[in-house]
């Protein structure tokens, strides 16, 4: 099986696995923002340095070559969070050495913020742009991270199904970080506002009875007006393609 076949597999399990506590804050068509905080006893020096050090805590299973210890980030503008994948030199079968651009810094702030621009696992194959941004700060409890990733962009794949996927993922990350740091409180994410209630429609009662071939109080015909429904388009109960559908295309069958 292709590795970002099964990367998206693992999207998709880390997804499950961490429902409880995951929350997507926004989402729409092509567009989503996942965001987690956690708490730990480290100070924000030795926060800092962990966080730049991906290998100690980031999980073998969500890498190219399935070993964290093959992840490098460099902590400066234009620097690469970079992963080697190890040459193969085996009976009847020898590959060169390779190499994955996860993300790229785009600020480094020791202690305060690190952001970087990329699309992770099975969102690189997509036109897409992720931004990560975590945020590190001290306070009464301890030292709290901020991780926030937000992308948009054109995707394969229904939003609702990758977002969270995704979702699962980074609190995946920021578990294992704030674990090796000392957790005071583990990610927690703030759920999205209640949408508002919708604007009472005056003219509903009529285009009901204009869908049911009613009739107004003069008997005339009621018609309903083309143009709301052209503008808003059909709707389909039809489900789009899962995140395997999407990659079946790079597996091997």
């Amino acid at each position: 099986m292709h590795t970002s076949f099964k990367l998206a597999a693992c999207f998709a399990m880390a997804s499950t696995a961490f429902a409880a506590k995951a929350e997507v804050v926004e989402a729409s068509d092509g567009h989503f923002i996942t965001r987690a905080e956690a708490v730990v006893e480290a100070t924000p020096t030795e926060t800092w340095l962990a966080l730049i050090s991906p290998a100690r805590w980031w999980s073998s299973e969500h890498t190219w070559s399935a070993d964290a210890a093959n992840l490098t980030l460099t902590p400066q503008a234009g620097g690469c969070f970079c992963e080697r994948i190890p040459e193969v030199d085996e009976p009847g079968r020898f590959t060169l050495e390779g190499s994955v651009e996860h993300m790229r810094v785009i600020q480094a702030y020791p202690e305060v913020a690190l952001r970087m621009q990329g699309a992770l696992g099975p969102l690189q194959s997509e036109p897409v742009t992720g931004i990560l941004t975590i945020a590190i700060s001290e306070g009464e409890a301890g030292t709290k991270i901020v991780w926030e990733y937000n992308v948009g962009g054109a995707m394969r794949y229904p939003v609702p199904v990758i977002s969270s996927a995704v979702d699962g993922v980074m609190n995946l990350q920021l578990s294992r970080l704030s674990e090796m740091l000392g957790q005071v409180q583990g990610p927690v994410t703030a759920p999205p506002p209640p949408p508002a209630p919708p604007e009472p429609d005056p003219e509903s009662e009529t285009s009901s009875d204009a869908a049911e071939g009613g009739a107004d109080e003069a008997g005339a015909a009621i018609t309903i007006d083309a143009q709301p429904v052209i503008e808003e388009g059909p709707e389909t109960s039809e489900p789009g393609p899962s995140v395997d559908d999407a990659f079946g295309d790079l597996s091997d069958g």
